[in-house]
């Protein structure tokens, strides 16, 4: 090897490794803090001494992998399970909830399981890259903080490399992953602190969980770790007499100033404000490995070919199954979707569902039951996503932010009147499930609460000195800082003084996807369900749930109201052919076809019942008593058209009252359908008049017109003198036909009973132009 070569393979090693290794090195810092009594000399060239070695030791391997003939060295970090040059970005969501924090867990289990099984050296670790960039919508629970760290920092996952990559600043209890993680990395505009938000901590178990998750990995320094759990503590970098350096917090720091051993001072943070640490302070107390800009700095960094996303790699794994709910939410069809989603956690196979909402609501207890499941759907399901292709309304909204990710399509909306109105006591008593549901997703219990109940006054409230959004009304704001101090008079003072309250959220009207995305009640637009599917990690749409696609069949033309006004209007029609043709049957059958699809249609589709069926069954029965027992238009007729109609409006809403524009705009909706179905009794005794003597089926059934003559000689006729005759029926009597006595045709009506055409028929009573007969015995 020559001697350029030579410099030009030492420089590559050098620039190679030392950059990544030498900020493990913290030994000056160590021996600052743990030895100030032994000065500074021999902590300096204990120092020295460590970092040439371990400079001479790299060149050397450097040096050595560069000779002919020698296997070159490989970083035993970067082995991965596909490969050795392959690394796993996954992000971190904020705020965790306990699924992302279950399915986070999932995931990394998976790649240390599938290390375990393909690795064969326990030097062969997986490099995953916890990506930290989401904009916060809310606070992570400590206690879903918590469990992320220790499964991190624990030995289930020690055939992992995680490392964390801060690209947005990360505060509250989101700091102790990043505790809990092997390595750091930084954007330049990325910051980390301010655990507590601000607020002093009451429960000393956080501290020292903090603490012991700190120790674990040792990027922090104690003191580091106590300035950033304490907010009222003073934190500074001195710089001693003997020349040490070391970090000093709260009671430390004073007694430092007060030895007089301090010679230069930096203070990072003063009395009552939270600690936050830059990335050049990170990289300074050697926490941060380096400050990277891109994705490919990291991989570059970290010595990887390329990093994968998790969706890329669980492309071919994630299995998913399609859920459409459509229509008004009843409990008929909801035990239905529960079961049908039941069914696919027992096999064992699917690990995903979608959900596709177009929905008004319709009952909320109802829809409370079903967000839960899709809240929490248990260890099998790592994701369950939703899409709204319409609309959303009412208790309908519950169900579509129990998903997450939510997407909606462009013109799609959130929340608004729906089918059912609720009342502020009906949703205080699903306010626990409520609650469930907003902290299994990190969504604002106050908005989802407005989102049903638009009387609540929700406020945006931003913190005057951390900048953090809350939304929530004046009196939950003034009830948290109540609990916070214990002391009621003195907590409005407070909110005013902490938080600036902003302009108050309307939610009565349905939320566009643009304001519900920026209230952190959806997450992102979607043009399709095939960008919905995307968006919740499938490769495709996946396969509906297991369902009879005859019901679905029949509840997608329930919802159809062009259908089921023309439905209506053929059953009334081929109702008025049978009151005006007695007796042929056939379109009196076909009518209550009609009627009963009708129902079943709106029954399948959440919105009949029974009672509406009893309603519309009346008035069809008043209205034939109408016309065939009591003839002319008295209470029957009347009574029957409004029970009807009646009927008609109830089968297509769940309410009984309008109570909000939507429910105003549905009744309307009903009535228009029901007087324009009731409309095909007129066209249909039309039609009778104008073509049933025509027709072959109904030859002998009507009474042919009458000759002139004949007419006006039965008009001025008069048949007293039939009483008591028999005669012979020419047609039918059912009950009215024409009957002849001798050579005189007359028209008569039966006493009630059928007679059909040939019989002998007697004379009953005359009673002036109307003459009564009855089956003459044989």
């Amino acid at each position: 090897m020559g001697v350029g070569a030579y410099n030009r393979n030492m420089n590559s090693v050098t620039k190679k490794y030392a950059p990544r290794r030498l900020p493990q090195l913290v030994v000056p810092d160590i021996c600052a803090q743990r030895a100030p009594a032994f000065g500074s000399s021999v902590p300096k060239l204990v120092s020295l001494l460590v970092v040439g070695l371990a400079i001479q030791g790299l060149i050397f391997q450097g040096v050595t992998s560069a000779q002919p003939g020698s296997t070159p060295a490989q970083p035993a970090a970067a082995a991965t399970v596909d490969s050795p040059e392959a690394g796993f970005l996954l992000d971190v969501p904020s705020p965790l909830t306990p699924r992302d924090v279950e399915a986070l867990v999932s995931q990394l289990s998976r790649w240390a399981s599938r290390g375990a099984s393909r690795q064969g050296g326990a030097a062969d670790r997986t490099t995953v890259v916890l990506r930290l960039a989401g904009e916060r919508r809310g606070e992570t629970a400590f206690e879903e903080a918590l469990k992320l760290s220790r499964a991190i920092s624990g030995s289930d996952l020690r055939r992992l490399r995680i490392v964390a990559w801060l690209q947005t600043p990360v505060t509250g209890h989101e700091v102790l992953p990043v505790l809990a993680s092997e390595m750091i990395l930084v954007a330049p505009d990325a910051t980390l602190g301010d655990v507590t938000l601000s607020q002093p901590l009451e429960d000393e178990t956080v501290t020292l969980n903090f603490q012991a998750i700190a120790r674990r990995r040792g990027l922090f320094p104690p003191a580091v770790v106590e300035g950033l759990v304490d907010p009222s503590l003073a934190f500074a970098r001195v710089t001693l007499a003997d020349g040490s350096e070391q970090f000093a917090a709260g009671e430390t720091l004073r007694e430092l100033r007060r030895s007089g051993k301090v010679v230069e001072e930096s203070v990072w943070s003063v009395e009552g404000e939270p600690l936050i640490l830059s990335a050049d302070q990170l990289r300074s107390i050697r926490a941060a490995a380096a400050i990277v800009t891109s994705q490919e700095e990291v991989a570059d960094w970290l010595d990887l070919a390329t990093l994968r996303s998790r969706e890329a790699e669980d492309a071919g794994e994630a299995v998913g199954r399609l859920m459409r709910i459509s229509g008004v939410i009843a409990e008929n069809r909801v035990r239905r979707w529960q079961s049908n989603l039941a069914a696919t956690t027992e096999q064992g196979e699917v690990n995903t569902w979608l959900v596709a909402l177009d929905s008004p609501g319709g009952d909320l207890p109802q829809s409370a039951a079903l967000a839960m499941v899709l809240a929490e759907p248990g260890a099998t399901i790592q994701t369950v996503g939703g899409h709204i292709t319409g609309q959303a309304r009412g208790d309908a909204a519950l169900i579509a932010v129990a998903c997450r990710p939510l997407t909606m399509a462009p013109e799609a909306t959130l929340g608004g009147g729906g089918q059912e109105s609720m009342q502020p006591a009906e949703i205080e008593r699903q306010r626990e499930l409520i609650a469930a549901i907003a902290s299994a997703t990190g969504r604002s219990e106050s908005l989802i609460l407005g989102l049903l109940d638009s009387t609540r006054e929700i406020y945006r409230y931003v913190n005057r000195r951390t900048g953090r959004i809350r939304y929530a009304t004046p009196k939950e704001m003034i009830e948290s800082a109540a609990a916070e101090i214990g002391d009621n008079q003195d907590a409005e003072a407070m909110v005013l003084d902490r938080w600036k309250r902003e302009q108050r959220i309307n939610l009565s009207e349905p939320l566009t996807a643009g304001r519900a995305i920026e209230l952190g009640l959806a997450d992102g637009e979607a043009t399709d369900l095939s960008a919905a599917a995307s968006a919740t990690g499938l490769a495709a749409i996946p396969p509906a749930l297991a369902d009879r696609g005859l019901i679905r069949f029949v509840e997608r033309i329930g919802r159809n109201t062009g259908l089921a006004f023309l439905v209506l209007l053929i059953g009334f029609m081929l109702l008025s052919t049978e009151a005006s043709a007695p007796g042929l049957g056939i379109p009196g059958f076909l009518a209550m076809l009609c009627f009963a699809f009708f129902f079943w249609t709106k029954f399948l589709a959440g919105t009949a019942e029974w009672l509406e069926l009893l309603a519309f069954g009346l008035g069809i029965a008043c209205l034939a008593i109408e016309v065939f027992v009591l003839p002319g238009f008295g209470v029957f007729g009347f009574g029957g058209l409004l029970l009807t109609v009646l009927g008609v409006v109830l089968m297509s809403q769940t309410f009984v009252i309008p109570r909000n524009a939507y429910q105003v705009g549905e009744v309307t909706k009903g009535i228009y359908i029901a007087l324009g179905g009731m409309s095909g009794l007129v066209l249909g005794f039309i039609a009778v008049r104008a073509f049933l003597p025509q027709a072959a089926l109904a030859t002998g059934l009507a009474m042919g017109r009458p000759e002139p003559d004949q007419e006006d000689a039965e008009r001025v006729a008069r048949f007293d003198d039939l009483r008591g005759e028999v005669g012979v029926a020419t047609t039918p009597l059912r009950p009215s036909g024409k009957a002849r006595f001798g050579d005189r045709l007359v028209a008569v009506i039966s006493d009630a009973s059928i007679i059909e055409s040939g019989r002998s028929v007697r004379v009953l009573d005359v009673q002036g132009n109307r003459v009564i007969v009855e089956a003459a015995d044989e």
